[in-house]
């Protein structure tokens, strides 16, 4: 069972750098772009300011990771000796998609704490500062690399608020998750998700709710409605989103998106492109 592979085949992530290499002053992010933003603090120190005003001071290799727009400024002083490397992140179908959607604000880890990246944090520091032919192509590619890596870390952390991600991290859940990710057009019971985890239909409902925040009906709606966003947004046809997402007609489909989220497909597509995504 793969947890992220079919996450990733449907809301997969593309980087652009748009940094490396010394720096200081101040550079804002102001929340309304289209983009996450992943930042490497390679030497130096580094002001941090959140939406929220806190200040966070930063003096070690840290990586800062933010799924979705977010509001924040960095800061450094010119005899800091500030090396930073930075790239914007654009998840398939915008900031509201299922995954992005899925991920906390943001992330401020320390490199000392990610010993499984260190050998890709090593080889992108080594493109962005070594002036090899190449160089942008490959480190967008590594920074690709690194939030899968960043998504497997989430993964085997003790520290998650109910949601997808708490769902897959869950040893008795994420079969069940799973199966409904690769199989959204399939009519699932509680009998057989509860059977994929070995547990009894009322013990795997709780359990479900508690940890995913939803009951596993609610759970499956949801994603096949994220689904729906995705396919329109490719320019796909309602029918065959149906089809696809276990829908009888695209009428039903219809009525099942306009409950989750307050507007009809057309409408959706046309105003509401940027709304947050419904899988959490």
């Amino acid at each position: 069972m793969d947890r992220l592979s079919t996450l990733l085949t449907h809301f997969g992530v593309s980087a652009g750098t748009f940094h490396s290499g010394a720096f200081c002053g101040t550079t804002g992010f102001d929340g309304h772009q289209t983009s996450g933003h992943l930042h490497l603090l390679q030497a130096g120190e580094l002001s941090l300011k959140l939406a929220d005003e806190r200040n966070i001071q930063l003096n070690k290799p840290t990586l800062i990771f933010f799924p979705r727009p977010y509001r924040h400024r960095l800061l450094a002083p010119e005899t800091s000796g500030t090396q930073l490397v930075c790239a914007s992140l654009t998840f398939d179908g915008g900031a509201g998609n299922a995954l992005a959607a899925a991920l906390p604000d943001y992330l401020i880890l320390e490199l000392d704490e990610l010993p499984t990246m260190a050998g890709t944090l090593d080889w992108l520091f080594n493109e962005a500062f070594g002036g090899i032919c190449g160089r942008e192509a490959m480190m967008d590619r590594l920074f690709e690399v690194l939030v899968i890596q960043l998504l497997r870390h989430i993964l085997t952390s003790r520290d998650q608020s109910p949601g997808m991600m708490a769902g897959l991290a869950d040893p008795r859940l994420a079969r069940s998750l799973s199966l409904m990710h690769d199989s959204p057009g399939k009519a699932w019971t509680v009998a057989e998700l509860s059977a994929a985890a070995n547990m009894s239909r009322a013990s795997f409902a709780e359990h479900f709710r508690l940890v995913v925040g939803q009951t596993p009906v609610d759970y499956l709606v949801s994603w096949r409605i994220s689904l729906t966003q995705k396919r329109l947004r490719e320019g796909k046809s309602i029918a065959l989103i149906a089809d696809e997402v276990g829908y009888e007609s695209p009428s039903a489909l219809a009525r099942a998106f306009r409950r989750k989220t307050g507007v009809s497909p057309r409408q959706w597509l046309q105003g509401g492109k940027h709304q947050p995504g419904l899988v959490e």
